[in-house]
């Protein structure tokens, strides 16, 4: 489960979130207090990965627009339940959740299979994926029949040495005779592509259209940006 209390593509067909970040914390808390009431600010707030101030913040908007009603209870506590127009907006971020996160799969795959594609076109058969998690799984789903071979993961801060019964490695020279380099982590796609093209052939680590990766070379220290 992810902080807000759906379920991650390891356990259903979805990718990363598609909501804005402030959706994105409205359905975690409209979640939390639905699963217990008795929730404090500060529980709700380490659930969501979110300052205190700010699930304070949340709590009281929630409460403004009638999502939420606050009850006090002795001594000094505080009881948070949902009401009827609170369920219906958990009910309608969680559609737009999964509507967006269902348009971010179709995407990622049919992209991965073009990328797939120019693999094979360009005979590179034996590939990596960089970055172990959701879009890798997305990544796999998208080789299809192409004649191409995916060797395994690339993943540097990997916790495992295998993924989805696929080596993990270190670096892309732990694979013999690696082609090419398929970019599937989403928690820095620019710093990742930035240093795998540093140690690897820059043409052969692709990426798709969707992570909005530059492949412009970070100015030296010193250097301005072009305006």
């Amino acid at each position: 489960m992810n902080k807000l209390g759906i379920a991650t593509l390891d356990e259903q067909e979805s990718g990363p979130l598609g909501l804005s970040s402030e959706a994105e914390i409205t359905l975690g808390l409209l979640n939390a207090v639905h699963d217990n009431s008795e929730h404090t600010q500060r529980s709700i707030s380490k659930d969501l990965g979110i300052a205190l101030g700010l699930a304070n913040a949340y709590l009281k908007r929630c409460a403004k627009k009638g999502l939420i009603k606050i009850a006090q209870m002795p001594p000094n506590r505080y009881a948070y339940y949902l009401t009827p127009q609170g369920f219906a907006e958990k009910s309608r971020l969680t559609a737009e959740y999964l509507s967006q996160s269902f348009n971010l799969f179709r995407v990622a795959r049919r992209q991965y299979e073009d990328l797939f594609q120019l693999c094979a076109e360009n005979g590179w058969q034996r590939v990596a994926l960089a970055g172990v998690g959701d879009i890798g799984e997305i990544a796999l789903l998208s080789r299809g029949g192409h004649p191409v071979t995916v060797l395994g993961f690339v993943d540097a801060m990997a916790e495992s040495e295998n993924y989805l019964d696929l080596k993990v490695a270190r670096r892309p020279l732990e694979f013999e005779q690696l082609d090419a380099l398929l970019l599937t982590d989403m928690k820095d796609p620019q710093g990742t592509f930035d240093a795998l093209q540093a140690i690897f052939e820059p043409n052969r680590v692709l990426f798709p259209a969707f992570m909005n990766v530059s492949r412009r070379p970070p100015p030296e220290v010193g250097e301005e940006l072009a305006s």
